[in-house]
């Protein structure tokens, strides 16, 4: 009876993985474009002053083409080429008076390792570096923080060095990780994904004569991407 039991527990097992031996998987080739928001920040950290910049969450978007390649069962790559708004929004606590923001805009390249588990509602996982060019950048300030830097009364250690100062570096670099989930139809394939991008590179110059150490990009994003099958 046990011996029964048994065997009726472990046949569908062994069915399932006969029928996985037997299946084939077929690389697929995709092609997409996607659209969504950004959430940036810039990590300011200074070399010599006691005050850097305090920086919050900018809102702003993105959006691109993406080639997908399925070369396995559970796995695959993307490639993507975004136009990709960044910068920051400065955070004035002691000075609410004030205002300043400055907008970054990038074509962005990133690399990313596809992970997916699932049929037609798959759980996604991309991890990768990325490569970004700045077509053009600028800052806006609001007249009572342009009045005080022409005032003069400006101490010695408040970072003024993002002011009137446009990104030395048109080359930025980082990693991007994000997690969502891809619903596959009849008409195409469906990511509604998260990432985070940790930038590895600097806005400004960071030597030791540099004012800043530190200018590096932060970007919380949200992507819709809609892809179809070429073959």
């Amino acid at each position: 009876m046990i011996k029964r039991y048994i065997l009726v527990l472990i046949f569908p097992i062994i069915t399932l993985l006969s029928y996985g031996q037997k299946k084939e998987f077929k690389p697929e080739w995709n092609v997409g474009v996607g659209f969504g928001p950004t959430f940036s920040s810039v990590d300011f950290q200074v070399t010599r002053l006691s005050r850097g910049p305090s920086t919050k969450n900018m809102l702003q978007y993105h959006g691109g083409v993406a080639v997908r390649y399925l070369s396995e069962n559970h796995l695959g790559f993307i490639a993507e080429l975004n136009y990709s708004q960044q910068g920051w929004e400065q955070i004035f606590n002691e000075d609410p008076q004030f205002a300043h923001s400055h907008q970054l805009n990038y074509l962005e390249l990133p690399i990313l390792t596809h992970i997916y588990f699932g049929r037609k509602v798959r759980f996604i996982l991309n991890l990768g570096p990325k490569i970004s060019f700045l077509i053009s950048d600028s800052e806006k300030m609001n007249q009572a923080l342009s009045d005080y830097l022409s005032s003069g009364d400006v101490p010695v250690t408040m970072a003024t060095h993002q002011y009137y100062r446009l990104a030395d570096k048109k080359i930025d670099y980082g990693l991007i990780a994000g997690m969502g989930l891809e619903f596959r139809t009849g008409i195409g394939s469906f990511a509604l994904e998260g990432r985070y991008s940790f930038g590895l590179g600097d806005i400004y110059n960071n030597t030791k004569s540099d004012v800043f150490s530190r200018s590096a990009n932060r970007v919380i994003s949200a992507k819709l991407t809609y892809y179809v099958k070429l073959f």
